[in-house]
């Protein structure tokens, strides 16, 4: 009588086809629970739509529950333009750059309260945002971390921003003076030091919101471009120093700087900065260099001087992780890694275009080279976004 039982090759066959359907199914039903817990994240964010027009908002009185929400900014007008949320004079997101008949999504974690919305150009009236309480903003702020352990880098941060006001202040100050001296090549021999030095606040400064309009406002921000009068700061300097070529009427536009950035370096001393911001601001000013301003090379269009002003911001985001490391590595040492290969990343990325004591010119950057410096300032905003999570900081 033959032999029924299977050979052992084949009952091996049928059990690792058991196991491999078993594995598929599980690996199936994690893929729908995850899909699942996708929809239903994006389902409980808040999604809210703002169209632009050239001179208004619609809508333009918003009202989300606290939490995370998306916005999503259409453009309507003819120009490039940006959509903010203000608290106060503080910046708490923004959007620059949305392209005419295009759209751009803002994503924030608001907590509850009254904020302001700006609309397009720095003309255009302003809107409201209401942000209600929930028992999840509730139960996060009862959840807040001890804020002993963040004293220590919050002060050493507020003595980088003395530090480095000083030094914007002092370098503004010989700016004006050689424009006032009509002085055109030192004037210009003295722009690139002073905007270096602003970059290295920018993170700061750029959360408030009217004084750093002042200061850092591009052309695109004003109903007449260049011609309009309220086109003033670097930006203005610039255009006159390295297109226009010429130092006419250029002294009290240079008086203004020195006046604001003292007002600047007052202002970031007076504000408290909470340190669910300190690296919030970072990631904000990365993600604007990465998705905006290493396209474009629009930062610094007269005088192509970007590659100087990235680098000041490379130095800003060095800074917040030096003051951080002694609390990321009792916590997040592999975070930290990750942190410290994309700063090396960014740093050697530009290092490539060192030119004596500073960078090459922006407009002698290919399109592909400019698109590795925004992949690695992505790769660095990624990477501090993990920061705060990390130290509980998250939800807040």
């Amino acid at each position: 009588m033959p032999d029924q039982t299977p050979p052992r090759a084949l009952r091996w066959a049928v059990a690792g086809s058991v196991i491999v359907m078993i594995a598929a199914g599980g690996l199936f039903y994690y893929a729908a629970q995850m899909a699942a817990a996708k929809r239903q994240a994006n389902h409980d964010q808040v999604q809210v739509q703002v169209t632009i027009a050239s001179h208004s908002c619609e809508p333009n009185a918003l009202t989300v529950p606290a939490g995370r929400a998306s916005f999503r900014i259409v453009n309507r007008s003819d120009r490039a333009v940006e959509w903010e949320i203000l608290d106060g004079v503080l910046v708490i997101e923004e959007r620059e750059n949305i392209a005419p008949g295009l759209s751009q999504v803002i994503n924030a974690n608001l907590l509850p309260g009254d904020y302001t919305i700006t609309c397009g150009l720095l003309s255009n009236p302003r809107g409201t945002l209401h942000v209600t309480p929930t028992a999840a903003s509730d139960a996060a702020a009862k959840a807040r971390p001890a804020m002993l352990a963040f004293v220590g880098p919050l002060s050493e941060y507020r003595v980088y921003l003395s530090s480095q006001g000083s030094a914007l202040i002092k370098a503004v100050t010989t700016l004006e003076q050689a424009i006032a001296a009509g002085d055109l090549p030192q004037a210009q021999a003295l722009y690139l030091p002073a905007r270096v030095a602003y970059q290295r606040l920018a993170p700061a400064a750029q959360r408030l919101a009217q004084l750093d309009n002042g200061i850092n406002a591009r052309a695109d921000y004003f109903e007449k471009r260049e011609q309009d009068p309220q086109f003033v700061g670097f930006h203005r300097l610039e255009y006159a120093l390295f297109q226009q070529r010429n130092l006419d009427g250029l002294a009290p536009v240079a008086q203004r700087l020195l006046t604001d950035v003292t007002a600047l370096k007052q202002q970031l001393l007076a504000q408290s900065l909470p340190p669910e911001q300190l690296v919030n601001i970072l990631v904000r000013n990365l993600d604007n260099l990465a998705q905006v301003r290493a396209g474009s090379g629009e930062e610094e269009r007269y005088s192509h001087s970007d590659l100087n002003g990235f680098a000041g911001n490379l130095d800003a985001s060095r800074k917040v992780v030096e003051l951080l490391r002694p609390l990321l590595v009792k916590s997040a040492t592999p975070l930290l890694a990750k942190i410290d290969s994309a700063l090396g990343d960014l740093d050697a990325e530009l290092d490539g275009f060192k030119v004596d004591e500073g960078y090459a010119s922006y407009d002698s950057v290919s399109a592909e080279q400019r698109q590795q410096i925004g992949d690695k300032a992505k790769a660095l905003a990624v990477a501090l976004d993990g920061i705060d999570p990390a130290l509980g900081l998250s939800g807040l």
